[in-house]
């Protein structure tokens, strides 16, 4: 039984430092799996209070390898994260490609995808004339008649714009990658994750804004469209598996938890596959 009690203070350390752990700084959903890692192995069983003088932090960084950036604060050995993930949600960055096969981002985008890769929204946009010159290869879905008679000519037209958000958050390298392969003049890849791929008649790098259906803005956003749920009682919901977990086991030695039970209390509701942060 021996295990099954280093599990159990694994857990209970686990719940008191995301109980301790204000906002969204620890990751339950990111963090879960490779925290309980690092304290069963002892790799950050140390005093972190004075970070120049930390015993265990090299060990435990390398414990929490690809994660450390995102789950070091579980263990408060890193300064706290400033930005929460719907701050992310609003940062962005752009690339614009090279020769891209614009007839085939057409071809992929003009209708609803079957598989939900991604889905498409198409809007009208203005482009100058002075400006627009012969960068596009497009068919004018209608001229500003605006000019009073016997003005000037009509000085900008009116195209539309189609981008596309994949469905699954994504890195940088791999949105751009996913991009290049539609056919897409540029692309917008939000700091949450999200990646939206931009059609070439598109102006100011398409839409501002992170829409991507399973890229979340965060546990806790996914939770509160589920039940509307308070940040009271969303911190109740997510302890709970966990504190039932350290009880059962300080309760009854002989009573084993299966492993996929222990899992799913440790995950905090799934590791999701398609996170940013993985």
């Amino acid at each position: 039984m021996e295990p099954l009690r280093t599990v159990s203070a694994a857990v209970c350390l686990l719940l008191a430092l995301w109980w301790t752990t204000p906002g969204l700084a620890c990751n339950e959903a990111v963090c879960a799996s490779i925290v309980s890692k690092c304290m069963l192995t002892g790799s950050c069983k140390c005093d972190m209070t004075d970070l120049s003088n930390c015993t265990c932090c090299k060990e435990c960084s390398e414990c929490l390898d690809n994660l450390y950036e995102e789950c070091c604060y579980c263990f408060k050995m890193c300064p706290k994260p400033e930005r929460s993930w719907s701050d992310l949600a609003m940062h962005s960055e752009v690339e614009e490609f090279h020769d891209p096969e614009i007839g085939l981002f057409s071809t992929l985008t003009n209708k609803h995808d079957p598989k939900q890769r991604w889905i498409s929204y198409t809007f009208p946009v203005d482009h100058q004339i002075v400006d627009f010159g012969h960068k596009y290869q497009i068919r004018i879905v209608s001229v500003d008649e605006s000019a009073p008679e016997g003005g000037t000519e009509p000085q900008q037209v009116t195209v539309n714009c189609t981008v596309a958000y994949l469905t699954q958050c994504r890195s940088w390298a791999k949105c751009s990658f996913s991009c290049q392969t539609m056919g897409a003049r540029s692309v917008r890849w939000f700091h949450n994750g999200c990646c939206e791929c931009i059609g070439s008649t598109c102006i100011n790098f398409g839409i501002n804004e992170s829409r991507c259906l399973g890229c979340s803005d965060g546990i806790e956003d996914m939770l509160h469209d589920e039940g509307e749920l308070s940040d009271d009682q969303l911190d109740q919901v997510l302890m709970a598996e966990m504190t039932e977990v350290c009880l059962r086991c300080s309760e009854d030695d002989n009573e084993e938890i299966p492993d996929a039970e222990l899992d799913e209390a440790l995950m905090a509701y799934g590791d999701d596959p398609g996170n940013v942060l993985k």
